[in-house]
């Protein structure tokens, strides 16, 4: 079964500031990627369509991870840590809100045993 870790990162960037924001956010590509465990780590903008017309904040990163360990290892590097407190902690950063979630390609009770 797989170990991946699946985080949908999204930020909502302070008005007027989207275009800032996204240039920073596409900064912690290079480094990332570099990363042992790192599959996938790519900065995406919100576009309009017809057939996807849900809530959304407007800047996502979509990420893919070998495992645990490799996903909690890059949240703790310090350009990560310091992008979090400078942009989304910080009153001047450029975040006004943000939502980071992980998730899992795994069954609930795979490899359970059958009663």
């Amino acid at each position: 079964m797989s170990e991946k870790i699946y985080c949908i990162a999204m930020f909502k960037a302070k008005p007027g500031k989207e275009e800032a924001l996204f240039k920073i956010l596409q900064s912690l590509e290079p480094n990332t990627l570099r990363e042992d465990g790192c599959l996938q780590y790519i900065v995406t903008r919100k576009i309009e369509n017809e057939f996807a017309s849900g809530n959304s904040f407007s800047l996502v990163f979509n990420e893919v991870w070998a495992n645990r360990a490799a996903f909690e290892a890059h949240c703790q590097r310090q350009e990560i840590l310091e992008f979090f407190q400078q942009q989304c902690v910080d009153a001047t950063g450029l975040v006004e809100a943000h939502n980071v979630c992980v998730y899992s390609d795994q069954p609930h009770h795979y490899d359970a045993p059958i009663l």
